[in-house]
């Protein structure tokens, strides 16, 4: 592959933004404890007051995997992505009464959805929100979320999940095969939404 190719895959897919001030930080569902951590952090650096937290059970295997990594400090039973984010939350200086989210969802797109509903139950008036994922996942989790909250701007910030990161995907099979999928995904994932609003995006 050229550089170029390289180049313009790495910059859509792996989005990053400097954290700014917000009115929420959103969690995307997974089994990494490092999105919680990540956002329990910027929730203590004072950059948002709530987090919304996503994530049930897998739609491939019906229940919670089990966390990816540091199973010796977060070694509980968990039943969904939300009692595992809860806990790393709780573990790393996050109050319960910060901590808010949703326990329905199985991918990306209910995740946005369901955390939408989340906010509008509880009155929440969201115009900025930092939205934690994993790196190589960023793109597409922007846009589910995107769809789902259209007046939001949205600040991403990532960790890098199963260690792929923008420098180093291209370098080995498996890093291929996640960020090629996920180029893919935002293709066909998204082409019937698209056509459906194609009239209400401006450029």
């Amino acid at each position: 592959m050229t550089n170029r190719m390289i180049v313009d895959i790495s910059n859509f897919i792996f989005v990053e933004d400097a954290p700014h001030k917000a009115d929420a930080i959103m969690i995307v569902g997974g089994s990494h404890p490092e999105l919680g951590e990540k956002a329990a952090e910027l929730w203590k650096q004072g950059y948002a007051p709530v987090i919304l937290a996503s994530g049930g059970v897998s739609i491939k295997t019906g229940k919670f995997p089990g966390p990816k990594s540091k199973t010796d400090i977060y070694d509980k039973d968990y039943k969904t992505e939300y009692a595992f984010f809860t806990d790393v939350l709780l573990k790393n200086g996050v109050p319960q009464s910060a901590i808010y989210g949703e326990d329905k969802s199985s991918y990306t797109k209910e995740n946005a959805l369901y955390t939408k509903l989340v906010a509008d139950e509880n009155g929440f008036h969201i115009h900025q929100a930092i939205l934690v994922c994993k790196a190589f996942h960023a793109r597409r989790s922007m846009m589910f979320y995107q769809m789902a909250f259209p007046n939001v701007t949205f600040n991403i910030s990532t960790v890098n999940g199963y260690d792929i990161s923008k420098e180093n995907w291209y370098k080995n099979d498996y890093g291929i095969q996640r960020v090629m999928g996920e180029l893919s995904r935002c293709g066909n994932q998204f082409a019937e939404d698209f056509i459906k609003n194609k009239d209400l995006f401006v450029r």
